[in-house]
């Protein structure tokens, strides 16, 4: 089964939920990730309940990515400091301070729903398939939750800088329903966010 995440329409920039865009809901604390390359503030790109996947997990998935130079400063990478992802237990999480920026915040807000797609040979054909049962176009197709990760390219699977083993597969990303407002994964690339459930850390990268 493929798990694809729809667009669902625009949402409250602190919505609980899963949500592409708006404020991330972040512990106290909490110090807005910059670029290792630039020194600038990130773009906040996503949050994931971790629950939508597994019941017993209660923490969310937040996905920053540098947009000060888009392409200068390797921001496709899950190592090299051009994006952050973290892993945040649930409990007493609150909208962050913004920063200041033209680009620390994506320009829309969007709700996603869940359409499972039994029987699916993988989540290409899957999206190709609930384009043709919804009458839909294929740009409100968000991305996928969990599952296996289609890569544009070759396997990427980050290892946990922690433990040194190979992170487990949470969410692949589109550019989003509207190219004007979409995220910037090189033009018709994807995301593809990543965790380490015993060590709590995440990573984050994109393939075009």
């Amino acid at each position: 089964m493929t798990i694809l995440m729809i667009y669902n329409g625009d949402t409250a920039p602190d919505a609980p939920g899963t949500r592409t865009g708006g404020v991330p809901l972040v512990p106290a604390g909490f110090d807005w990730p910059v670029c290792d390359e630039c020194d600038g503030p990130m773009q906040f790109l996503a949050q994931v309940r971790l629950d939508d996947i597994d019941a017993a997990d209660a923490a969310l998935l937040s996905i920053f990515m540098c947009q000060n130079d888009p392409g200068l400063c390797d921001e496709w990478d899950a190592t090299a400091g051009g994006n952050r992802a973290f892993v945040f237990p649930s409990g007493a999480l609150a909208p962050s301070a913004v920063p200041p920026g033209d680009t620390v915040l994506a320009a829309e807000t969007s709700a996603v729903t869940y359409v499972p797609m039994h029987d699916s040979d993988g989540y290409d054909e899957a999206r190709e398939r609930w384009r043709g049962e919804s009458g839909r176009p294929l740009r409100d197709v968000l991305g996928q939750l969990g599952g296996l990760p289609a890569w544009l390219q070759f396997d990427q699977t980050p290892t946990c800088p922690a433990c040194a083993l190979p992170m487990s597969f949470v969410v692949q990303l589109e550019e989003g329903h509207d190219h004007r407002t979409g995220f910037n994964f090189g033009g018709g690339g994807c995301g593809y966010g990543f965790r380490c459930r015993p060590c709590s850390t995440a990573a984050f990268l994109w393939q075009q």
